[in-house]
């Protein structure tokens, strides 16, 4: 092993580290040899320091194979395994609906999801509001049901790429989060594990984002297709707007009403179905599904409308230890909050603009989010019926419902969204799709 200091002072100094160097640390930092301190150390020096996309592809690998290594070749599975990743916003289930879409048109989906992170929800958090419902399943398990049901939707096991797992943590309490090389290697490291043959990254933008600014958000898009790609994993990018919470639900048990309510039919949320869509496509054209985007959304519209959708996720809950009935009677399995109640603007007016973050925060002070990692969850509360840019709120129309646990918990949580909402002249939206990037564009 190659010593952790001089690799250090390698990249303080500003110099490039080479591919030995970097996997000699990443070993030290899963065996122990590397200590909390030299890791910390390094994450500060490449925070200030960058680094080059041969860097940042070699401490991907590096961390990927810090673990096991999926392959999907034994399976012999008749369509190509993909996924995509978000990097995370406010009334965000894309992936709810997306991954039984995508499976629906013949793709596999072995998709790894995280829990929540500060403002943003947890597609993990979510699933683990259904009764029963396996977020941990053991490999084998897992491989079934991606096999049998087209598309699992788990949480990043034991020996997924742990070495991301140790920085993450280091990371977390160092104020070295936000190092755009950290995060590509943080999140591909994850995908490339999975054995995908395609991914698709949802980058959010705006005030729910957690890179507020469209600068920022094209930096990280730029650096994750650039780096996946050189991995070997082909990948595009969408930035998506995340200045308003994407569906008119922020919790967990009412998101998860909110998707299986837009899969079944019941509702259509335009912001929502329309990323879907977009994501789905990139999907199918990656995995050579389709042969053009428009004939990808096609596809995709045809699985939602005709109901496959609906029953691949009714599917993947069964096998995953969920009620088999959760499609038909979602209320009855999902947890309800015992305090309902809507939130009135002090006037009526046009809703001009909202602090979409601080309508996370208000779900997180509920108690539908952390403040710390061992913190529980109560998967009941949250907010529905959330307004949007350019709706009239008055008397009859509510800025949203809080789903409560008591009263103080409502009086907290209505004075949060009252204060997230700036009532005034309609101002315009941005658009919901702000670029794409390609490998070629990155």
């Amino acid at each position: 092993m190659l010593l952790p200091q001089e690799i250090i002072r390698k990249k303080r100094d500003g110099g490039a580290l080479g591919t030995e160097e970097i996997a000699s640390f990443v070993s030290g930092l899963v065996s122990g040899a590397v200590t909390e301190m030299q890791a910390s150390a390094l994450a500060m020096a490449v925070f200030f320091r960058g680094m080059t996309r041969d860097e940042a592809v070699a401490l991907t690998l590096a961390m990927r194979d810090s673990g096991d290594v999926l392959a999907w070749a034994g399976e012999a599975l008749p369509g190509p395994v993909l996924d995509k990743h978000s990097t995370g916003g406010v009334g965000d289930n894309v992936s709810l609906l997306l991954a039984p879409m995508v499976a629906a048109c013949g793709g596999f989906v072995p998709m790894i999801s995280g829990r929540g992170l500060g403002h943003t929800g947890g597609t993990l958090d979510k699933l683990e509001a259904i009764p029963g419902y396996t977020a941990k399943p053991d490999n084998a398990l897992f491989r079934r049901v991606v096999r049998e049901a087209g598309c699992a939707i788990i949480g990043q096991t034991e020996n997924l790429a742990p070495a991301d797992k140790r920085l993450y943590a280091i990371r977390d309490v160092t104020a070295t989060v936000e190092s755009i090389p950290l995060i590509t290697a943080s999140i591909l490291s994850k995908k490339l594990a999975a054995g995908l043959d395609g991914l698709v990254m949802d980058i959010k933008t705006g005030s729910g984002a957690f890179m507020p600014t469209l600068e920022q958000s094209r930096a990280l898009a730029a650096s994750i297709v650039a780096v996946a790609n050189g991995a070997g994993l082909k990948t595009t990018a969408l930035i998506t707007d995340m200045n308003e919470a994407l569906a008119p639900a922020a919790g967990n048990a009412v998101e998860v009403i909110n998707a299986i309510d837009n899969l079944t039919g019941h509702r259509r949320d335009d912001r929502l179905i329309a990323v879907t869509l977009a994501l789905g496509a990139e999907m199918l054209v990656t995995g050579g599904l389709a042969a053009t985007l428009d004939e990808a959304r096609g596809r995709l519209d045809a699985a939602l409308a005709s109901g496959a959708a609906a029953e691949t996720f009714g599917r993947m809950v069964a096998a995953l230890g969920g009620p088999a009935d959760l499609m038909e009677r979602p209320v009855k399995h999902l947890p309800a909050a015992p305090l309902i109640r809507p939130v009135y603007a002090g006037t009526a007016g046009c809703v001009a603009a909202v602090e979409t973050r601080a309508l996370g925060l208000a779900v997180v002070a509920l108690g539908g989010g952390r403040t710390r990692a061992a913190d529980p969850i109560d998967p009941a509360v949250g907010l529905t019926d959330l307004a949007a840019p350019g709706e009239t709120v008055d008397s009859g129309r509510p800025l949203a419902l809080v789903h409560a646990r008591d009263e103080a918990q409502f009086e907290r949580a209505a004075a949060a969204v009252r204060a997230a909402y700036r009532l005034g002249a309609g101002g315009s939206r941005p658009p919901l799709i702000a670029e794409r990037l390609t490998e070629t564009e990155a």
